[in-house]
């Protein structure tokens, strides 16, 4: 079949949007070692050009890596790329989604997925630990890992970090990741995909968050969940990453105008883009004008209450809300707490 375009360099050596480094598609092979063949066929089917893993500089659109992904699970019949010493049978990650979707906060669905974890996973124990307001995420071999090692650890932080952010209906952000081996040759990537403070030759995996994060609710239901597993679990790889280019200038945008509340068709005109076309390109990355503006006016809203004094309606007017009792309604859809209550919490927790 003819290739597409060489997805290997980018241009004046800058990195094209939404890719991931050769680096990441080796490790996901590992598990094909000694059938060549077999992993052309597959890297052909999901146009992906076999002589791009010769050069460490190569990198490769998120869309073809994820379906490669899945080829490479139905391949083996294994979600776990032949990497662990018992096959994880394709339908763990549906499984493994449904023990948790119903779980009412993130620490509860972080408990529930780790015991499904230890049924399916056995190589690999994942544990929740808390303490003095950060929370970690550890993960712990308990049988050395022969084949593959470095990229089983990713792609499980990697799965498990998008499952959760896909649940709580945001991005759970990794204020740092200790990484249990040498720096390997993708680990710029880490910042795109896990955060800038990522560490490495650390004795366990250990992903550290604000632990407040642990009581978000559960926003997704049954129905968000059949949307959500088609194409998973390698559409996992493509959500929550932070170089979407056009989230960010939008974001950036809207931030810059504070208190005033931009409108789309303004932003559009400063990104010189049809309101259309920034639609679709939001669209293409994943989000929405109003997600975004969401999320910004959140973020902010939470880092006031956690660094400030301000009143309330202070906090409100600075983020462009007409008044407090609309800034009250959105921050309790987005926490499922008043600010009032949130802001004490913060308080007694470093008390």
């Amino acid at each position: 079949m003819p290739h597409p375009e060489n997805p290997a360099r980018s241009a004046a050596g800058a990195r094209p949007r939404a890719t991931v480094a050769v680096g990441f598609v080796q490790g996901m092979l590992a598990g094909l070692h000694g059938r060549a063949l077999v992993a052309r066929r597959l890297l052909d089917a999901a146009g992906i050009p076999p002589a791009v893993l010769a050069d460490p500089a190569a990198r490769v659109p998120v869309s073809r890596y994820a379906d490669l992904y899945n080829r490479i699970n139905a391949e083996l019949d294994d979600e776990g790329f032949g990497l662990f010493s018992q096959p994880m049978r394709p339908g763990s990650f549906e499984f493994l989604c449904r023990s948790v979707v119903t779980a009412p906060t993130l620490a509860d669905a972080l408990e529930r997925g780790s015991r499904f974890l230890h049924l399916v996973l056995p190589d690999l124990q994942v544990a929740l630990e808390q303490s003095a307001g950060t929370a970690r995420l550890v993960i712990r071999e308990t049988r050395p890992l022969a084949v593959g090692r470095v990229f089983a650890y990713e792609w499980l932080l990697r799965l498990l970090h998008g499952l959760c952010s896909w649940l709580v209906g945001r991005s759970i952000v990794f204020d740092a990741v200790a990484f249990p081996y040498p720096a390997p040759p993708q680990a710029d990537d880490y910042t795109l995909i896990y955060t800038a403070h990522s560490r490495f030759d650390a004795p366990e995996l250990a992903a550290s968050f604000a632990a407040n994060l642990l009581e978000l609710p559960i926003r997704r239901d049954e129905a968000a969940l059949q949307t959500f597993l088609i194409g998973a679990p390698g559409k996992i790889t493509t959500l929550y990453r932070r170089d979407r280019e056009m989230v960010v200038r939008v974001r950036d945008c809207l931030r810059d105008a504070l208190p005033e509340a931009m409108p789309l068709a303004d932003v559009a005109k400063a990104l010189h883009l049809s309101p259309r076309t920034l639609h679709r390109r939001l669209e293409d990355e994943g989000s929405s004008f109003q997600a975004i503006k969401d999320a910004l006016r959140r973020d902010l809203a939470i880092s006031r209450l956690a660094k400030t004094r301000q009143p309330l309606a202070q906090i409100a007017a600075d983020l462009g809300f007409a008044d407090a009792s609309a800034f009250y309604r959105a921050f309790v859809s987005w926490t499922g707490v008043a600010p009032a209550h949130y802001r004490r919490r913060l308080r007694n927790a470093s008390a």
